[in-house]
């Protein structure tokens, strides 16, 4: 379905019998409705009811539209119990973890499970937008971290963290830092973030506020490094990286009086103030 809510696409039809009903699993909830993305790119749900004597099962829907019912098999009631329900949940060592509603060893008391999908550990982002400006604080989450884990974004190593246990490390976004995969490394063993993070730039000064046609105006900031694009009065410039913290623009033909905008690959920002032509 796109964003306009138009042109809805059917999947697959479950098949009650041998693929499960009622859903991903839950009780209609905003909150258990939801279709886990694994790190392996497919996605994982839990039919509540259906199947064998309406026990329910667990599926997978690959990033190519194949749906797979009951690809592990309806749960075992007497071990593992029945009536999976959402959301299901992947740790950072690649497992992905759920309940069951009902059966299992003391009955009808439901279980806690895992399931193994063969995924590669990996580092999660405690935030939920893959963004931010240099100097931003970022949790990450993993395991087998140390005191001499490295921690980098898109490969530009942060000057500040703080571990806490073995399992979350509090990193600072590096002044240079570019856009790309969040990494921490312990030893021999790099773990990645699956997203991308973006380093979003910001604009401060330039100088000198006006000037004609041709004028060379300095632009300071962070995260300029990745820059693709600067307009003055919406009207594309050229422009030349001096650093991550400095561009200098030459003010294009055809601009009047207006904001300055720098596009880079992680996002843009705009000047306060708007830059006069005269």
């Amino acid at each position: 379905m796109t964003t306009a809510g138009k042109d809805v696409l059917v999947l697959h039809n479950i098949n009650n019998i041998t693929e499960g009903a009622n859903g991903t699993g839950g009780n209609g909830t905003d909150s258990e409705d939801l279709l886990l993305q694994a790190t392996d790119g497919n996605f994982y749900g839990a039919n509540l009811g259906g199947g064998i004597a309406n026990e329910g099962g667990l599926y997978q829907l690959t990033s190519t539209d194949a749906f797979s019912g009951f690809l592990f098999g309806s749960l075992n009631p007497p071990t593992d119990g029945t009536q999976p329900s959402g959301p299901l949940l992947q740790h950072t060592n690649g497992t992905i973890f759920g309940t069951a509603n009902s059966n299992g060893p003391s009955g009808a008391d439901g279980t806690f499970f895992s399931l193994n999908i063969g995924a590669s550990p990996f580092i999660k982002l405690v935030t939920p937008v893959y963004a931010g400006k240099e100097e931003t604080q970022v949790g990450i989450l993993g395991q087998g971290f140390d005191g001499a884990s490295v921690v980098k974004f898109g490969g530009t190593a942060a000057t500040t963290t703080e571990l806490t246990g073995t399992t979350f490390i509090m990193a600072t976004v590096p002044a240079g830092a570019i856009t790309g995969k969040v990494t921490v490394t312990t030893g021999s063993t790099t773990l990645s973030t699956s997203a991308t993070y973006k380093i979003t730039p910001t604009l401060k000064t330039f100088t000198p506020s006006s000037g004609p046609v041709g004028t060379s105006v300095t632009i300071t900031g962070t995260g300029l490094e990745q820059t693709t694009k600067v307009t003055i009065d919406k009207i594309v410039a050229s422009f030349m990286v001096d650093s991550d913290s400095q561009i200098t623009v030459t003010v294009p033909p055809g601009a009047g009086t207006g904001k300055i905008i720098v596009i880079t690959k992680g996002g843009s920002a705009s000047s306060s103030a708007s830059f006069t032509v005269n």
